[in-house]
């Protein structure tokens, strides 16, 4: 059985307004996660990422609270409508800590998609493993980041 969600938690040396940039601001999406980012910076907005990989990824922003939630559902298609039964959510969580910031990443709604459970086991295993190494990319890139 496949979990229904992925959760990551990394404390980084950086203080919150600067990685909330890091995280949101397309030229910054750039340097630690995708090879292309545009994103409409508001609660209803639209966005794209596209990977190295070829894999492209349409964006829905569901929240947009800095600098401390950002969320959004996904999907490889463009669709008008995204839905907990096509999409997957992810979830951006930022805490002030002594001048450093715990992010929260969690990826999910594998219990509401309509796929089948081998594809959603592999999407499970390959982003499991994609948010451990994103985690650690933002980590390492957002405490010299010039914003």
């Amino acid at each position: 059985m496949v979990p229904n969600h992925i959760e990551k938690e990394v404390l980084i040396e950086a203080p919150i307004d600067v990685v909330w940039q890091v995280l949101t601001e397309p030229d910054q999406i750039t340097r630690w996660f995708s090879q292309e980012a545009r994103l409409d910076r508001r609660s209803g907005g639209a966005g794209h990422l596209s990977f190295p990989s070829g894999q492209e990824y349409f964006l829905h922003v569901e929240t947009f609270d800095p600098p401390h939630r950002f969320a959004y559902r996904w999907l490889h298609e463009d669709a008008a409508h995204f839905r907990s039964d096509n999409s997957m959510l992810v979830e951006f969580t930022l805490r002030a800590e002594n001048g450093h910031t715990r992010l929260r990443i969690v990826e999910s709604g594998f219990d509401q998609v309509d796929w089948s459970d081998e594809a959603k086991t592999k999407y499970f295993d390959d982003h499991s493993r994609g948010w451990a190494m994103f985690a650690e990319r933002i980590r390492a890139y957002a405490p010299g980041a010039k914003v």
